[in-house]
Parts: C-alpha cells; sequence; structure tokens
C-alpha cells in the first residue's frame, strides 16, 4: 500500500485520530470515497469522449 508497511499505517491513523477526532474520521472518509469516485468517473468520461473527439478531427 503506497510502500507503506503495518506499522507506519496505524501510526498514520492514531495520528489522524488525534488531529480529528474519532467522530470526524468516518466523515472523511465518506469525503473520500466520493471524491475518489466521481474523480474515477470523470476519467472514464474522459475515455468515453475520446474517440469522438479524434472522429471529428478526421471530418
Amino acid at each position: 500500500m503506497f510502500g507503506l508497511g503495518w506499522p507506519e499505517v496505524a501510526i498514520i491513523v492514531i495520528v489522524a485520530i488525534l488531529i480529528f477526532g474519532p467522530k470526524k474520521i468516518p466523515e472523511l472518509g465518506s469525503t473520500f470515497g466520493k471524491t475518489l469516485r466521481g474523480f474515477k468517473e470523470g476519467l472514464n468520461q474522459a475515455e468515453e469522449e475520446q474517440p469522438e473527439q479524434d472522429e471529428d478531427y478526421r471530418s
């Protein structure tokens, strides 16, 4: 996972809990998930539009 081992991940989680608090962590995870989903959808849309743009240039 990004070149991090379990001890490093545990330290990051502990620091995140200390900074944001245990109640805020689920909200941050949800927001991160929605952002990632939107990014993936944007990439998929760009890939779908790419062949259409290529055809426009050929005409």
